[in-house]
């Protein structure tokens, strides 16, 4: 059975809480049970893993080698600023998946930029809570090849 590892970066805790007009008001708990639902649909293993601290999302990749069959990360503010986390998940073996609640590209000029872009198979971004199935979609279609 294929695994898939969800990545939540910094902030992400306090989904539900801060800025609900952007990230809405359901909690990271919600978010991941709505992946983990999806991940059982199409037959995949899943974990999660939340940190504030940038080492330790660069250490679950560098850990998810040879491991995780693909990647689904949502990486807060560090999708826009982390080249380690960027090095890293070059290095990972396998899609990779960046996921953002709201749509980068519609806000502040510095999130126009990611720096994991050009290392993921593709991002899911702007559709809120729906972004956590559409990811663990595309990464179960990109595992069967399709």
């Amino acid at each position: 059975m294929s695994l898939v590892l969800l990545l939540s970066g910094p902030n992400l805790n306090l989904l539900g809480e801060r800025e609900p007009e952007i990230y809405g008001t359901a909690t990271l708990a919600t978010h991941v049970t709505t992946a983990e639902a999806a991940a059982a649909r199409h037959g995949l293993e899943f974990e999660h893993l939340q940190s504030n601290h940038e080492g330790d999302l660069v250490e679950a990749v560098h850990a998810a080698r040879g491991r995780a069959d693909a990647l689904v990360i949502n990486a807060g503010a560090l999708s826009h600023t982390s080249w380690s986390l960027h090095d890293a998940v070059a290095a990972f073996d396998g899609p990779v998946v960046e996921l953002h609640l709201s749509n980068p590209a519609a806000r502040e000029p510095f999130r126009h930029t990611s720096v994991l872009a050009p290392v993921a198979s593709g991002i899911i971004a702007g559709f809120g809570g729906l972004g956590y199935e559409l990811a663990i979609d595309a990464a179960a279609a990109l595992l069967k090849g399709k």
